[in-house]
């Protein structure tokens, strides 16, 4: 039975977990962009999201952490070629300084050791590379043929190929156009000199350990493996080395124990912002693993938007409040981007939150903020639980 080397409060947890996500956010020196650019590669993903009731999770991940965050800033990464897009537990960008790390996935989908969606079809596969290679950047709708003659890359087909493609590494996404990927060859793509070597396992395991508890404070083999086929236990094994080893403390939160890094504890003697008020996003790296949410935040969330309405308690897409170094509501709220409206449809407290007033105060201070990420002018509060509260 391996020891519980320290053990945390809950308060305890969450501040290091907080402090560990940079949330609220810390001053930033430097260029907005290059801030940015820290914080993805400190989080080590943010994930991509269709879902555009309120600006697209990317956007508002990054903008939690750096409030003069643009939504330029991305384009600009890629363009230079800092940032790449590829998988995480889900489809998102990732800081090039990691690249060779997302090999493993795409050696082990191009040997077939690694399933994807689609079956493959080599000859087409091989078709839309050669036409790549040969015109330039292609988005899926330049496969599309409308002469009656069906051409071996109609629409559908030839998205499932450059897909495959990319999933495996033979492509790469240099640029969206109007949110649509454009494949281009990865040699074409990545930076001169990137270190192209596949790592061993244990250095992939070791990668997915420390990238994790570096952005997250404490962990599980089951949270660091999260939705990545075959690595539990790989994962697993390399923690008790680890902590054997004495590079990792065994950490008890209540019932739960996690892993940390020994010299991120050291974080707790520093101050959280408690003050501050942050509006999240439901793909927010930290509120993505729901049952490590409930666990350590006592904040139990679902996002309801794939509920049919008559379902949905909290309405369609509702978005974690984060102050006093806690979940403390939820609101739910769309943009009406013709009429510059955010519309708070439900506003939601905890029945933990005690300190209304104090939140109340907190929350009108950073929806102005919240406003003008959304290009919104005006507001409109329809609904709120407990119905008396106003703000």
């Amino acid at each position: 039975m391996i020891k519980i080397s320290e053990s945390l409060s809950k308060a305890e947890a969450r501040k290091l977990v907080l402090l560990s996500q940079k949330l609220p956010p810390a001053k930033e020196t430097g260029t907005a962009l290059d801030a940015t650019l820290l914080t993805i590669e400190h989080l080590s993903y943010i994930q991509i999201d269709t879902i555009s009731v309120v600006q697209r999770a990317h956007h508002h991940i990054l903008w939690a952490r750096n409030p003069r965050y643009q939504n330029t800033h991305l384009e600009q990464l890629i363009c230079n070629k800092k940032v790449f897009e590829y998988w995480s537990h889900a489809a998102a960008y990732l800081p090039m300084c990691d690249y060779r790390y997302s090999l493993v996935r795409k050696r082990e989908i191009a040997s077939g050791k690694q399933s994807h969606w689609y079956d493959r079809d080599e000859k087409l596969m091989k078709q839309v590379l050669r036409r790549i290679r040969k015109e330039g950047p292609l988005l899926a709708k330049d496969f599309e043929h409308t002469a009656k003659k069906k051409m071996d890359w109609e629409s559908k087909p030839a998205k499932r190929a450059l897909e495959y493609l990319f999933m495996q590494g033979d492509l790469m996404i240099p640029y969206r156009k109007n949110f649509h990927k454009v494949y281009d060859l990865t040699e074409r793509v990545l930076p001169d000199n990137m270190d192209c070597s596949t790592p061993s396992q244990e250095e992939y395991a070791r990668f997915l350990i420390l990238r994790y508890l570096q952005s997250n404070g404490l962990g599980q083999a089951s949270e660091m493996a999260y939705l990545l086929k075959n690595t539990r236990a790989l994962i697993s094994s390399t923690l008790q080395e680890m902590h054997i080893a004495g590079e990792l403390l065994r950490v008890a939160v209540g019932e739960n124990s996690y892993y940390a890094l020994p010299n991120l504890l050291e974080l707790l003697s520093k101050p959280l912002p408690l003050s501050k008020l942050k509006i999240l996003s439901p793909f927010d790296n930290l509120l993505i693993q729901r049952k490590r949410m409930k666990n350590i935040f006592d904040f139990d969330y679902q996002m309801e938007c794939y509920f049919p309405a008559a379902k949905r308690q909290y309405g369609y897409f509702s978005l974690p409040i984060l102050w006093d170094g806690k979940l403390v509501a939820r609101m739910d709220c769309k943009v009406d981007r013709k009429e510059s409206i955010l519309h708070i449809n439900h506003l939601v407290l905890e029945s933990s939150l005690v300190k209304r007033d104090a939140f109340a105060e907190a929350l009108c201070k950073e929806l102005p903020d919240f406003m003008q990420f959304n290009a919104c002018s005006t507001m409109e509060l329809h609904k709120t639980t407990p119905n008396d509260f106003t703000i």
